[in-house]
């Protein structure tokens, strides 16, 4: 066993979306780090199939969403439909278009459309990108064993799976991104609290060439069937004829491992000819879950180490990237030396909020999936059940729109009551599942648009922190950026003169963190700009004496 000193700087446990995209946050600010990953390769059992909207955001932040669109398997012009029917071969029952927000059609309230794809292309995107940045190393077949955190370094013990071979690494800091048995949340003493194990289901990948020309229902990302024999999901992996097909809420008494998935699937297709070739199989359960803490000391976790919930509406892998984008800025930063301790406070108190109503939403959509929508009398000929099948899909069109128009949970995030967030006395936007308002409220995602040139206002925010000026030629925010250039706080003055700006912004200055959500607007600088930047970097304390919120217009 060797022992190093402290060449990287950050650790990052499992090599998943999470790790990866911490691994980018990090690497394009410059911090050494090494993500170790016990799998030789990524995406094993890979549930995720959504790339949402705002994940797809930072993808071009960090300069790959085109390479995402361009390694998908399949076609870019492919519809976002999400189609219910009682089976492949029997009426439609509900339809949905543009479901998740898929279609390329540019939208004022974002830069990036979502993308139906495969999580394991992701992650290889994901690879290939960090691998390329300098001061970052990805290792498989590598496992994090144990740490030590002495308060000025944690110290860890890596072992080569191949070879046995162990060393210990130094590092300033470690993220345990390594998913839901996590090994790091066992080691800091954290617990996952909530309800476990509501019920088992069976996510099936098989390879099937005939079943798109099988069927009547058009090309879609995901087909539901709802009957009273297997109430099931499937959709398209690659052009190819490799699906999914997720059975739902399974009887307590069956075991998956003994139900042949060849005849799962073909009970559920209604298809009991179809040529099938199982290429895996993962049975899984259920839960809402989330950790009682999500740090110690110089260790922290983030996806599905700190939080599980059930997969409906395409929340888990985005937010965990987004926990990676949060917790990485402020490690940078912080390793910079232009971060204070409440940066890295301010993690928890950020992310937990984003996390419980998210998996509430989650837990919503997945009380009603096939199991409860189906009525009996669905699949019969005649009025009875055409009458049945519009009672079914008036139920489906009312309850499962929340699951498929979801910009208030992706783009409604917003970090209320942050240690480094400088309120402004305005109420912030009504959350609401679906509705997303632009908003500058502080805390809220910066409002987007597309300007006159053609690039996203997203494209020329800096890589630390933004003054955006709605108005004016910005000569009055000289302060501020003298202030930043002494505080060695990266800052960059923005003036788009775009004139839309001062009404979707509400205020004539609005100071935008690394991560594109708003820390602060006004109409004017505050007298003490020093106070100011020290709020929202984490140095000093928020504390309304200080007198540096600015009531917006």
């Amino acid at each position: 066993m060797s022992r190093t000193g402290k060449d990287i700087e950050v650790l990052i446990a499992g090599a998943g979306p999470v790790g990866l995209a911490a691994a980018i946050e990090l690497g394009q600010r410059g911090i050494r780090c090494l993500v170790v990953e016990r799998n030789d390769r990524v995406g094993y059992s890979p549930r995720a199939k959504t790339t949402n909207v705002r994940s797809r955001e930072h993808l071009r932040r960090w300069g790959i969403a085109d390479a995402l669109r361009a390694a998908s398997p399949i076609p870019p012009d492919y519809p976002s439909n999400v189609v219910f029917a009682t089976r492949m071969n029997g009426p439609e029952l509900a339809r949905f278009g543009n479901a998740l927000n898929g279609s390329r059609a540019r939208n004022d309230l974002y830069s990036e459309e979502a993308q139906w794809v495969p999580q394991y292309v992701l992650e290889e995107v994901l690879r290939q990108h960090a691998a390329s940045l300098p001061g970052v190393e990805i290792r498989f077949n590598t496992e994090l064993t144990s740490f030590v955190d002495d308060g000025r370094d944690v110290v860890s013990r890596l072992k080569d799976v191949t070879s046995g071979a162990e060393r210990e690494v130094a590092s300033a800091y470690l993220i345990g991104a390594d998913g839901a048995r996590s090994s790091v949340r066992e080691a800091i003493g954290a617990r996952m609290e909530g309800e476990g194990a509501f019920s088992k289901n069976y996510n099936i990948i098989f390879r099937a060439p005939e079943l798109a020309s099988r069927h009547a229902h058009g090309p879609a990302i995901m087909y539901w069937m709802v009957n009273e024999e297997v109430p099931s999901l499937l959709g398209p992996m690659d052009s190819e004829g490799l699906w999914f097909f997720m059975a739902t809420k399974l009887a307590n008494d069956v075991d998956p491992a003994s139900v042949d998935p060849v005849e799962l699937i073909r009970r559920g297709t209604g298809l009991s000819d179809l040529a099938i070739e199982i290429v895996g199989r993962d049975p899984w359960v259920a839960h809402r879950l989330v950790a009682d803490r999500y740090e110690k000391g110089r260790v922290f976790l983030a996806g599905d180490a700190c939080h599980l919930h059930p997969p409906f509406g395409g929340f888990g892998m985005n937010m965990g990237i987004g926990d990676a984008v949060d917790l990485g800025w402020k490690l940078a930063a912080v390793l910079q030396g232009w971060g204070g301790s409440e940066l890295l406070a301010s993690y928890a108190a950020e992310r937990r909020r984003v996390h419980e109503r998210t998996i509430a939403e989650a837990v919503i959509n997945y009380g009603a999936v096939g199991n409860q929508l189906v009525r009996q009398g669905l699949e019969e000929p005649g009025p009875l059940g055409d009458a049945t099948r519009r009672e079914v899909g008036e139920l489906i069109e009312a309850t499962k729109l929340r699951e498929f128009r979801t910009l208030g949970i992706v783009l409604g995030t917003r970090y209320e009551d942050s240690p480094i967030i400088v309120p402004d006395g305005s109420a912030p936007p009504v959350e609401h599942f679906m509705l997303y308002v632009p908003s500058a409220h502080p805390g809220c995602l910066a409002p987007h648009l597309w300007l006159a040139d053609g690039s996203s206002l997203y494209d020329h925010f800096g890589q630390g922190f933004t003054l955006l000026a709605t108005a004016g030629d910005g000569a009055d925010a000289t302060p501020l950026i003298a202030t930043a250039a002494r505080l060695g706080v990266p800052l960059k003055l923005l003036l788009p003169g775009d004139k839309r700006l001062p009404a979707r912004y509400g205020a004539r200055f609005a100071l935008i963190r690394p991560d594109q959500h708003v820390a602060w607007r006004g109409d004017a600088l505050p007298a003490d700009c020093e106070a100011l930047l020290s709020i929202v970097t984490g140095r000093m304390k928020l504390d309304a004496s200080i007198g540096i919120a600015a009531t917006a217009a």
